[in-house]
């Protein structure tokens, strides 16, 4: 709801907002190559006859004064009636709700900036962490988190661990146990991120790729020296996956955890390998591939 008036022109707020949506839509890069369709007059059969399409000078002056924070309230109220109407009953996988975070940057300028921006050689820009639902069923986006330069850590990993721990804590605090288990990339494989999902009550699984962790390099090394546990051929688009596997402790973390390693090898004999550890002890390695 809402008008905002420009000149002669009285628009309402989602008329300007069905421009932007259209942008996203149409994956514009830029404000200036929407400005560009916009000129073309690419949307005339949007909006009803005699309604003027507003520029992109009037659209930014309309995303300066639009709180955030009501599409956050929005995203949760469609989430909640989703838990409501039993969407996620029988899980994503294998009957679980399984969520994956993400870090993206979210939009940048050279020109412009404000004070909850982030600074790199002069290119001022907001990023943050995203919360999916993954597998079958619906693909939402559960919730999302702004980094925040004043409390979060410039360092990447730091910084990014630090809203996604924020992110995680809020979707708890508003969704309860929708999320059983949560994934994400190998900046998250340490005792702080670990002990922050068990925490929670939800379980993770996480990538491992270079690790400083004294427990993770050693577990690595043993598992590199034991004999597979399983070997599936004609799996999915594979030729043959081999798995490991082996319960340890990691530092700093009091449940053991699991450690797995499938060795893949495809049908044009390239070879690669995904590693990973999970707090999820008795889940079938299928699922967990």
């Amino acid at each position: 709801g809402g008008h905002f008036y420009f000149s002669k022109h009285n628009y309402k707020t989602g008329e300007v907002l069905l421009i932007v949506l259209l942008g996203f839509l149409l994956r514009t890069r830029s404000f200036n190559n929407l400005n560009n369709m916009i000129k073309a007059d690419e949307f005339r059969n949007i909006l009803p006859k005699g309604r003027k399409i507003p520029k992109v000078d009037i659209i930014r002056d309309t995303l300066k004064v639009i709180d955030a924070e009501g599409l956050r309230g929005i995203n949760k109220s469609i989430i909640k009636k989703t838990i409501a109407n039993k969407v996620f009953v029988n899980g994503t996988i294998d009957g679980l709700v399984v969520g994956a975070i993400d870090g993206t940057k979210f939009f940048g300028s050279n020109k412009k900036s404000c004070d909850s921006c982030l600074v790199n050689d002069n290119h001022s820009f907001h990023s943050g962490a995203v919360l999916s639902t993954i597998g079958e069923n619906l693909k939402l986006v559960i919730d999302f988190e702004m980094y925040k330069p004043k409390i979060d850590s410039k360092t990447k990993d730091d910084g990014e661990l630090n809203v996604s721990k924020r992110l995680i804590s809020r979707v708890a605090e508003d969704h309860g146990k929708l999320i059983d288990i949560v994934t994400y990339d190998a900046l998250a494989c340490n005792s702080k991120w670990i002990n922050h999902c068990l925490g929670l009550g939800m379980d993770t699984v996480v990538r491992v790729k270079k690790n400083n962790i004294n427990s993770v390099r050693n577990i690595k090394k043993e598992v590199n020296k034991m004999d597979e546990v399983a070997v599936w051929n004609g799996l999915m688009k594979y030729e043959e996956v081999k798995v490991f596997e082996s319960e340890f402790q990691m530092d700093n973390v009091e449940k053991p955890l699991r450690y797995v390693k499938f060795s893949i090898k495809y049908p044009n004999k390239k070879r690669s390998q995904i590693m990973i550890i999970t707090t999820l002890l008795e889940m079938d390695l299928k699922t967990l591939f």
